[in-house]
């Protein structure tokens, strides 16, 4: 017999214990895609791997992770969905000591994969319990709370992971998990219960669904992360593994939309809601792990900042984020999705616009003020995204359809990333050929750089020669190093207008009155 008990009948305590429980396992989920970047280097000295090897740690973990997001409505049938969240709970522990323990490059990346697989479930099945344990009236402020665990996550990852690795070196940025793992597990088992309309059992399994789902996300994995390295279409293992996803997602498409117990319930798109939501939650994915991804770059390349430090930069907007999280689950009560939303894009937008005016003299101090309003911004945009996607889903189909939208913002994540690294290269390339261009004895402010370096060069005793090559290296170095400004601005620019072709799907969002009348149902 289940212990499920409706929103309506609970205490405020009992919500607030399932909340606080349920944000233990997304936030540990999420933040572990991340904690690891900063600890790379030292890393592939514990292993003696380089550093397209040692990139397999974070690759193994979001690959095994993303199967399993999109998987948990299928597993939550299967073996209901508290026995899914505690296994997987589990699981993850288990993996994260294991990872502490490894000795070997081999190990280290079956580990990580056995962690991904236990972390994968959390994610999707904390946003579904937390639908069902709030009343309609306060499922901004559930949002809110899911939020703080989803977004806030990758934003303290580096910061985590940069301190633990200084500190008492890489293999603590697993141990530290395995205590709250098991507080986590303890409150889950006592106040986390099934509903008793939740789909259960299946006729047969989807095994062709299960594989060309694996390959597709796989696929779309390695070619998204290893792309770039690889000289994209250059490569005969990109172009081949490009191929395999496109063909499997077209095949996976086809096949689940026709078995009656399909792997990953496609049909749910069918929700309006959902569909607009997981688009515009697909782009807000792109700019969150993106900036996660390019701003400690920025930091340890331009600014020379090691790795906490860079970590540390990205702590403004991690600080706004806890702060509004609660302030826009609030405000989407008051306001509704559309002005909240179309208010998150105008700040974001904002934000990224003051980052376009950084240049290679900038300091922390200079970051601290985009990155508080980029904070500010995006619970403006995630709370009404998140609350409005799963709006008008039937109950028995929560899962399913908080799967498919934490999946669009995972690839939307994997996306940003891979976006990051070619827009990067690329734009490095036209910059630095442009600038190159103007640098010649003709341009006027080039020859005096070089007469006068060259100068100064000579006058501690080193020779006119040698002293003429050092001034031209100098001057290399200073147009590689605007070429990677000039680089950055771009994608901050590419970043805010993504942001802007997202209004027009604003006007689709329901109204505050429409929602209003959905949450009365």
């Amino acid at each position: 017999m289940s212990n499920f008990v409706e929103p309506e009948e609970m205490s405020p305590a009992e919500r607030w214990i399932i909340a606080f429980t349920v944000m233990f396992g997304a936030f540990m989920a999420v933040m572990d895609t991340s904690v690891v970047n900063v600890s790379m280097s030292h890393m592939m000295g514990s292993f003696g791997s380089n550093l397209s090897s040692i990139t397999w740690v974070a690759t193994s973990y979001s690959i095994a992770e993303i199967i399993m997001v999109s998987m948990s409505g299928w597993w939550s049938s299967l073996i209901g969905r508290k026995n899914l969240y505690l296994a997987s709970f589990v699981l993850f522990t288990i993996g994260s000591i294991l990872c502490g323990t490894a000795t070997t490059f081999t190990q280290i990346i079956v580990y990580r994969t056995i962690q991904g697989i236990g972390g994968g479930a959390l994610i999707p099945v904390s946003q579904a319990i937390l639908r069902e344990t709030f009343p309609a009236e306060q499922q901004g402020m559930a949002m809110a709370i899911y939020g703080m665990g989803v977004v806030l996550a990758p934003a303290l990852g580096p910061i985590c992971g940069g301190f633990l690795t200084d500190q008492w070196g890489w293999p603590w940025i697993f141990y530290i998990n395995v205590p709250i793992c098991i507080v986590g597990i303890v409150l889950t088992y006592k106040f986390v219960h099934d509903p008793p309309y939740l789909r259960r059992g299946i006729q047969s399994v989807d095994s062709l669904g299960i594989i060309l789902l694996t390959v597709f996300l796989t696929g779309l994995q390695v070619v998204l992360e290893r792309g770039q390295e690889e000289r994209w279409f250059e490569s005969d293992f990109i172009t081949i593994a490009t191929i395999a996803t496109v063909v499997s997602l077209i095949a996976l498409i086809y096949w689940e939309l026709r078995y009656k117990d399909p792997i990953i319930n496609l049909r749910v798109l069918k929700n309006k809601n959902l569909t607009i939501g997981s688009i515009m939650g697909l782009i807000f994915g792109i700019s969150l792990f993106g900036t996660t991804f390019v701003l400690p770059q920025f930091t340890q390349e331009l600014l020379g900042y090691p790795a906490f430090e860079a970590g540390l930069a990205l702590a403004p907007r991690a600080i706004t984020l806890m702060m509004f999280m609660p302030v826009a689950g609030y405000l989407y009560q008051k306001l509704g999705a559309k002005a909240l939303v179309f208010m998150g894009i105008i700040i974001i937008v904002w934000s990224y616009y003051d980052l376009m005016q950084l240049n290679t003299q900038a300091g922390i101090s200079d970051l601290i003020f985009p990155l508080l309003i980029m904070g500010v911004g995006m619970p403006f945009m995630f709370i009404p995204l998140s609350a409005v996607s799963l709006s008008t889903v039937e109950k028995s189909n929560m899962t399913d359809a908080s799967s498919i939208y934490t999946l669009a913002r995972r690839i939307g994540g994997n996306i940003g990333y891979a976006l990051v690294a070619v827009l990067f290269d690329r734009k490095v390339q036209i910059h630095t050929a442009y600038l190159t261009e103007n640098v010649s004895d003709y341009n006027q402010f080039a020859h005096n750089y070089l007469s006068e370096t060259g100068r100064m060069i000579q006058e501690l005793g080193i020779n006119s020669i040698s002293a003429s090559q050092i001034a031209v290296g100098m001057i290399q170095k200073v147009i590689v190093n605007q070429a990677k400004m000039l680089a950055y601005n771009d994608i901050s620019f590419i970043f805010g207008c993504l942001f802007l072709l997202l209004i027009p799907l604003i006007f689709f969002m329901p109204s505050k009155s429409k929602i209003t009348a959905m949450n009365k149902k």
